[in-house]
């Protein structure tokens, strides 16, 4: 074959290779659907339940970067401590060599059937949990297709003397295995990829085992590049995860070159024991490796998390998505106890709503990625709350209460709605900001300084709200009521100087779009700020 011809079939097999584990992947994760995230909140209690979450959802996700980047989310969230991300880091770690060991069953000759079992699930069924397993066949076959023809497009790899020259290099200097193995993962974004050329390139007697195990090393910390990079501009906590994946591989990587000879003929002596063919032989190298650093490695978690949060400094707030003051206990012993209760978390709630809400107002006005990030954040709390009161909620109203507690009860299930309402109006403002910067919608200052003023008022309104609930002050649940009216009024005012600016030319059609939407929602928002205080009204009444 010429040289482009093998260049096609390497880059081809390459991309195909990549596009089944991703589809493979999401395939997995649609199957499990949102127990993804529970198992990763749920059971990282303490850092080996949480190498064993990350383990088993990297397995799943088939990329230790999206559980790293998942296990960030949980951070920020507060659902999980940077110490309980580091124990899902390290197995993550442990998952990715899976498809390591998938490669090396050597089924390559079998793919075409795998692929076209997947596209019946994919295109005959209209169940869409069977295309869900329909992705993962299909994927999983492509994955050996692919991977049997970017070998094919490496084969005559092994007879240009450069290459055999720079194996012999590798294996007299482990560094520059090392950094070859760092440099490939970075260019294709994926610790698999880069594994699975170099099993095909072992298996094909292009390099020796002296060689091929510090390139293996070097894609694992190769991996991390891809968490790094998403987490530039991002939060505290992101930042801190992300390095803590790298300073995990990289002492994991200083350790095992320190042995390096010892770990070779290991696994020189398990391979031949085992009689394992070389695909396995590096899928068993790589699991030995990342297995040995997460023991070494995991009694001092504490000590990571120390490192990174000394390396990076700062306070970053967090939101607490759990409950903190729903106790079971009470439902049945002190039904009144637990209407408190459910109040307190209710205020926590709104206090939320407030906070989102002034990140909607930042993003609105300078753009910043991290206040979307933040409201997106507060909104899903929200909804988090909102579902764990109502439950508590539900359960308190089985039993009998008295005529006060009843119609607390009727009006925090209200108010918890009304909340909840709030949160998915401050989420349609930014999803109105995102459509406004991509597609480049110019938006007038004096049509930013109007949803500035309204903001203020609206943002105010909703803390009164919050406010009276708290307390149960009429007067201040009246200027709510009052206030609200402002809002009502500034709506219109606002809508009619837009339309005076769309006419003049000064804001565009498509501006105009935009912000009579971001003010109907902020007049929405009012209205579920009045419908909190008039409930502290009627329950004074």
């Amino acid at each position: 074959m010429d040289l482009q011809t093998l260049l096609f079939m390497f880059f081809g097999g390459l991309g195909i290779f990549l596009f089944g584990i991703k589809y493979m992947g999401d395939g997995l994760q649609n199957v499990a659907g949102d127990r993804l995230r529970e198992v990763l909140d749920r059971f990282t209690s303490n850092p080996v339940m949480g190498v064993i979450a990350g383990l088993v959802v990297t397995i799943l996700l088939q990329t230790s970067t999206g559980t790293t980047v998942l296990t960030v989310g949980l951070v920020n969230a507060g659902f999980m401590t940077l110490k309980q991300a580091i124990g899902v880091i390290m197995g993550a770690n442990i998952g990715t060599t899976v498809t390591a060991f998938i490669i090396g069953i050597k089924i390559s000759q079998y793919a075409l059937p795998i692929i076209a079992a997947g596209a019946v699930l994919l295109f005959f069924f209209k169940n869409k949990k069977i295309n869900y397993y329909g992705q993962v066949v299909f994927g999983f076959g492509a994955l050996f297709y692919g991977l049997e023809t970017m070998g094919t497009g490496l084969k005559p790899i092994r007879e240009v003397q450069a290459f055999a020259d720079l194996t012999v290099s590798m294996s007299d200097n482990p560094l520059l295995g090392v950094l070859i193995g760092t440099l490939f993962t970075v260019l294709v974004q994926s610790s698999s990829a880069a594994i699975g050329m170099l099993q095909t390139l072992f298996a094909q007697g292009a390099m020796s085992l002296d060689a091929a195990l510090p390139v293996l090393f070097g894609d694992n910390i190769g991996t991390t590049i891809t968490a790094v990079l998403a987490s530039i501009g991002a939060s505290i906590a992101a930042r801190r995860a992300a390095l803590t994946h790298v300073i995990f591989n990289v002492i994991g990587t200083v350790l095992i070159l320190i042995i390096i000879r010892p770990f070779t003929v290991f696994i020189a002596y398990i391979q031949e024991s085992l009689g394992l063919n070389p695909e396995m032989t590096i899928a068993f190298a790589h699991g030995i490796f990342n297995v040995s650093n997460t023991l070494i490695q995991l009694p001092f978690v504490a000590v990571l998390a120390i490192i990174v949060t000394k390396l990076i400094p700062g306070e970053e707030y967090e939101i607490e998505y759990k409950a903190k003051h729903l106790d079971e206990r009470f439902i049945r012993s002190s039904p009144a106890i637990a209407i408190g209760q459910s109040r307190e978390e209710v205020l926590r709630m709104g206090e939320f709503a407030e906070k989102g809400l002034t990140e909607a107002k930042q993003y609105l006005l300078t753009g910043q990625k991290r206040h979307s990030e933040m409201t997106v954040q507060f909104e899903e709390a929200i909804n988090n709350l909102d579902r764990k009161i109502t439950d508590y909620l539900i359960k308190i109203s089985a039993g009998s209460l008295s005529e006060h507690d009843s119609k607390l009860h009727s009006m925090l299930m209200d108010t918890v709605r009304d909340i909840e309402r709030i949160g998915d109006h401050m989420e349609n403002i930014v999803e109105l900001k995102d459509y406004q910067l991509a597609n480049k919608v110019p938006m007038s200052e004096s049509a930013l300084e109007d949803l500035h003023e309204m903001f203020d008022l609206t943002i105010e309104t909703v803390g009164k709200a919050i406010s009276c609930l708290g307390n149960g002050d009429r007067d201040i649940a009246l200027s709510v009521v009052d206030k609200e009216d402002l809002i009502d009024k500034m709506e219109r005012k606002l809508r009619k100087k837009h339309i005076l600016r769309v006419n003049e030319g000064k804001c565009t059609g498509a501006a105009g779009i935009v912000f009579v939407d971001i003010v109907s929602n902020l007049e929405r928002i009012g209205d579920h700020a009045v419908n909190i205080a008039e409930a502290v009204i009627g329950e004074e009444n």
